[in-house]
């Protein structure tokens, strides 16, 4: 009850899980005061008058609150592939919630179809390493970068960016936006904080992870109609104006064929209309 109180002011995913179990159970959730939220660590706030620390246990390291007694169940539990958090009250350790990412449906479609545009894909993410290949595995991931920091993140780009060249990322919390304003091309999941959508180039209406391929898709047959357009209006300039000029081309039919010219990059352009995404 102590750690979906003080999670109530949170907009991570794990916070909004843990208060939506608390309130599935029935429990009566307290008041809180003075909530503030630490990247990359946890979360600092008053329930009824008491400090409660719930995060991580790196957090636990930077207020000296002692967790020894609960390091080997946390051990066991990320070995599990899941992801043990500390709550502490009063800077007295007090037990631990375990939490488990569960892979939408749609994330190993999303993944597939990335790579089906010549994308490598990179789980970067602040998780455990056992947390985050369990999560890989599922959805067809090969790389993984695991207990990143927020600002570890851009780091971790600046890394991909020298290996691969330029790099997109995807996000949808608090701990994403250094990454998402980082990267030459930030995208933030719709339901994401407002922070995400923020820093992010594009921010998605959809939740829907295909929304992701659907986006760079379009993105890329935007560009190429773009340039093909371009093309046909520099070659007519090039052939007919200097037909024009020299008398060659008579006025009617230069006029004719300028219409023309409007008409195909008009038409061309309209193309764009008839793509369907992926998740219709």
């Amino acid at each position: 009850m102590l750690a979906a109180s003080a999670e109530r002011g949170s907009e991570h995913p794990i916070g909004g899980a843990i208060v939506l179990e608390a309130q599935t159970r029935g429990l009566k959730l307290e008041p809180v005061t003075d909530f503030q939220a630490i990247p990359g660590r946890g979360i600092s706030s008053r329930v009824n008058g008491r400090l409660v620390r719930f995060g991580n246990q790196a957090l636990m390291g930077d207020f000296q609150v002692s967790v020894n007694d609960l390091v080997e169940q946390a051990s066991s539990l990320s070995a599990q592939g899941k992801t043990p958090m500390f709550l502490a009250c009063d800077d007295r350790a007090m037990g631990l919630v375990a939490v488990a990412d569960t892979v939408r449906p749609e994330a190993a479609d999303a993944v597939a179809a990335l790579r089906a545009l010549g994308l490598e894909v990179v789980l970067l993410t602040g998780d455990t390493e056992a947390a985050a290949h369990r999560v890989s595995t599922e959805v067809g991931i090969s790389r993984v970068l695991a207990g990143v920091r927020p600002e570890g993140k851009v780091e971790a780009l600046e890394t991909l960016r020298s290996s691969t060249g330029s790099v997109a990322m995807v996000g949808d919390g608090l701990n994403d936006t250094p990454a998402l304003a980082a990267a030459e091309l930030g995208i933030a999941i719709g339901g994401g904080t407002d922070a995400a959508s923020a820093a992010a180039g594009i921010t998605l209406l959809s939740d829907d992870l295909r929304a992701v391929p659907d986006a760079i898709d379009l993105a890329r047959r935007t560009v190429a109609t773009i340039r093909l357009n371009l093309v046909w209006a520099f070659a007519y300039n090039v052939a007919a104006l200097p037909l024009a000029v020299s008398g060659t081309l008579a006025p009617p039919v230069a006029a004719a064929a300028m219409a023309a010219s409007s008409l195909f990059v008009v038409g061309n352009s309209l193309r764009l209309r008839n793509i369907t995404g992926r998740h219709g």
